[in-house]
């Protein structure tokens, strides 16, 4: 059994690449990614009572549908939760070297933080609802009440004065 999983809170450090990749003829859709940076920092304090942050940096790589969400709605800044898996890939360089990147592949995506803090969220938001047709409620029909039902009071110590029927 083996897993490969990852989940990160953080803020993209600058705003995202997007890119298209030549899809299957027969499908006729080019596949989206998106690339963005993101840092997550721990703070801790020494044994002198010191404080000191280190600060990580991820290569986030999103596709598809996450990849539209992240083209329309994130930018420097935002601060997301990210979950995926990591990925290494290879290549030879111009000069003929071994180069190594370690990627993060997001499965998942959600915006954290203030509305504010994420502009391009508000958009959401503040689409217009589809028109609604609004009618006057329909008067709902009251049973006759039997002549012989009386009104029960209850009186209770600290209701003085309180005529909720419950």
């Amino acid at each position: 059994m083996s897993l490969n999983k990852v989940m990160l809170i953080g803020n993209v450090g600058k705003d995202p690449e997007v890119r298209y990749l030549e899809g299957n003829s027969a499908s006729g859709s080019n596949a989206k990614v998106a690339t963005f940076p993101l840092a997550t920092s721990e703070r801790y304090k020494d044994r002198n009572g010191e404080q000191h942050e280190n600060t990580e940096w991820h290569n986030i790589v999103v596709w598809r549908g996450n990849a539209d969400v992240v083209e329309r709605f994130v930018k420097k800044g935002t601060q997301l939760y990210i979950e995926g898996r990591i990925r290494t890939r290879q290549w030879t360089d111009q000069s003929g070297n071994k180069r190594y990147t370690t990627e993060i592949v997001a499965d998942s995506l959600q915006l954290l933080g203030r509305r504010a803090d994420n502009e391009g969220a508000q958009d959401i938001q503040a689409a217009p609802a589809p028109a609604q047709v609004q009618t006057a409620p329909k008067p709902v029909p009251q049973a006759p009440r039997p002549a012989d039902t009386a009104a029960v009071s209850l009186d209770l110590p600290g209701d003085e004065g309180d005529d909720l029927p419950f």
